[in-house]
Formats: C-alpha cells, structure tokens, sequence
C-alpha cells in the first residue's frame, strides 16, 4: 500500500466519523447552550441540570438522524470493500 492510498483511506474514515458524530454533538451544544443561558437568566447553577435533557436531544437526534448514520456507514464499508483491491496494490 503507497502512503498516499493510507493517507486517503485515514482521511476518509476521519471524514466519515465526523460527520456520523455530528448529528449528536450538535443536539447536545445547542441544548447546553440553551440550558446555559436559562441558568444565566434564573441564576440557578445547578451542575446536573444540563445532564437529562442533553440525554434527551441527543437520543432524538440519534432516533431521526439513525437511517442517514447507518446509509452512511454503509456506503463508506461498501466503497472500501470494492476498492480494497487498490488499497493492497
């Protein structure tokens, strides 16, 4: 395997985890975020507060953003099986 066809095939395995990630990170910075500014407004810090509906948003993130993540990772493991013969070369 030359280095450019390693480089190519770690760039696209970063690519790919970042992007199944992003769906879930987001929920969860913009729900801190909310919650965030709620606590700045009430002045209640409370540390655990922000914990159950980051568990929430994440989990309907994952619930509407699950047949995009697994089309996703399909489409990255069919293409590097098909191409796996280049990757051996």
């Amino acid at each position: 395997m030359s280095p450019e066809l390693a480089i190519e095939l770690a760039r696209r395995a970063l690519l790919t985890a970042g992007l199944l990630a992003l769906p879930a990170l987001a929920a969860g910075l913009i729900v801190g975020l909310v919650v965030s500014i709620f606590q700045a407004i009430t002045q209640i810090h409370e540390i655990t507060l922000t914990f159950i509906p980051k568990m929430i948003a994440i989990g309907i993130a994952l619930y509407f953003f699950l047949p995009w993540m697994i089309k996703t990772m399909l489409y990255y493991t069919s293409t590097l099986y098909i191409n796996f013969s280049l990757f051996l070369r």
